[in-house]
């Protein structure tokens, strides 16, 4: 556990000096000043007000992003420093492979939650000091969905990284995986596959394998709790989960996705050729 967390600590801190994380904290950091710019705080949305209303835009804007950044920066992890020939220096260290790849995870973890949880508190905090009211469950909801697709990305990263033999397959590969997510993330797309006369039951669990769309249909809920905007696909979700048991599932599933795919790429990490 100490060498872990030793590798924690320098993957933090070679990513704090990095450009990517200037980038990346400037970005979120940046959407939130734009949100509270534009006055997203005083309008009204499907009776969403104040904070509730910058919470839904931010999330949505967040989907759109955090992937991406994450799957792109984390790709280059392995498969970087493979290029770079860390690999024959690390085999001479008295520091495990399961230590420096699972320490590797939880510093890169770290550096991409940390820049969006403090965007959003910072937004809260701006609320308390001008007197606007928080919603505390939104914000806590909508904290641990971020936290669950920054783990669930980076896990499907680190395994594309420890797959790919050099840096430019990593990105490449990393690009497609998101455009893939991308090309299945409307429930309401799949009325195609339905009127290919593809069960509703099985279009809709095609889908919600997506965790993109997994985290899409959860921000939804909250405002819709009757998923009224996915029309004919609520009807399969909510008599499947239902609103609180789907809450639970887009918390849960994209957790036990993202370490699924860790494990994987670790025990292919382990037994592939490193240098």
């Amino acid at each position: 556990m100490k060498h872990l967390w030793l590798t924690a600590k320098l993957d933090i801190v070679e990513s704090l000096r990095a450009r990517w994380f200037l980038i990346y904290s400037v970005v979120f950091g940046g959407i939130v000043a734009l949100l509270f710019a534009f006055g997203l705080t005083e309008s009204r949305v499907l009776g969403f007000i104040g904070l509730s209303r910058l919470l839904v835009t931010y999330i949505q804007l967040t989907m759109a992003i955090l992937p991406i950044f994450v799957l792109i920066t984390t790709v280059r992890s392995v498969a970087g420093d493979r290029e770079a020939g860390v690999f024959e220096y690390l085999l001479s260290l008295p520091v495990g492979l399961a230590a420096w790849f699972w320490g590797k995870i939880v510093g890169r973890y770290v550096t991409i939650f940390l820049p969006v949880f403090v965007a959003m508190a910072g937004a809260v905090l701006w609320a308390l000091v001008q007197g606007i009211e928080v919603p505390w469950g939104m914000f806590v909801y909508y904290t641990g969905l971020l936290a669950a697709m920054g783990w669930c990305f980076l896990g499907i990263g680190m395994l594309v990284s420890t797959l790919a033999r050099s840096t430019d397959v990593a990105q490449g590969s990393a690009f497609m995986v998101w455009l893939a997510m991308l090309l299945f993330l409307d429930l309401i797309l799949l009325g195609v596959m339905i009127q290919g006369r593809v069960s509703p039951e099985l279009a809709v669990t095609l889908a919600l394998a997506n965790p993109l769309q997994v985290f899409r249909t959860a921000a939804l809920a909250l405002f819709d709790p009757q998923l009224i905007v996915l029309g004919p696909s609520a009807y399969v979700i909510l008599d499947l989960f239902g609103v609180a048991g789907f809450k639970a599932y887009a918390l849960a599933y994209p957790v036990a996705l993202g370490t699924l795919a860790a494990a994987i790429g670790f025990f292919t990490f382990k037994k592939s050729d490193l240098p």
